[in-house]
């Protein structure tokens, strides 16, 4: 199993810049995320229709393939819990004050950790320099 965040998962329906290289790494493997990857995703979408990147009618096709395969299991959905919240809570006690990392970021990194895997993938750059902080490493197949 391999942990993909949002900015990943979205490079599935998109073809933003690396696209190519993220679905080939999903095809290798079976791809895991935390649950509110799920709302990320359709918030990524979303901001894609907001600044009028993609049409309407992409768009509500994107949300539909995407509800399409979420519930065919195409994707392995892990919870948020109490060790991933106390896990989180932990390392931003001991964070440097210039280490900059969104909430959403450090669940993801917190869920990769608390699960076992060594490596996160993504391309969010605040993500993937904060990732040693939870003892993964950060890994991003575009660049």
């Amino acid at each position: 199993m391999i942990y993909f965040d949002s900015t990943y998962l979205v490079r599935l329906y998109f073809e933003d810049a690396g696209y190519e290289n993220v679905r080939h790494l999903a095809a290798s493997d079976f791809v895991v995320c935390a649950q509110h990857g799920r709302a990320e995703v359709i918030s990524a979408f979303h901001r894609k229709l907001r600044e009028r990147t993609i049409t309407i009618g992409l768009y509500e096709a994107a949300l539909r393939q995407f509800a399409g395969e979420v519930a065919a299991g195409a994707f392995n959905w892990l919870p948020l819990s109490e060790s991933i919240l106390d896990r989180t809570e932990l390392v931003y006690a001991k964070l440097p004050a210039t280490t900059f990392l969104r909430t959403a970021d450090a669940l993801h990194l917190s869920t990769a950790a608390e699960h076992g895997f060594r490596e996160i993938y993504s391309n969010d750059v605040k993500l993937l320099k904060a990732a040693a902080h939870f003892e993964i490493r950060g890994m991003d197949v575009i660049r």
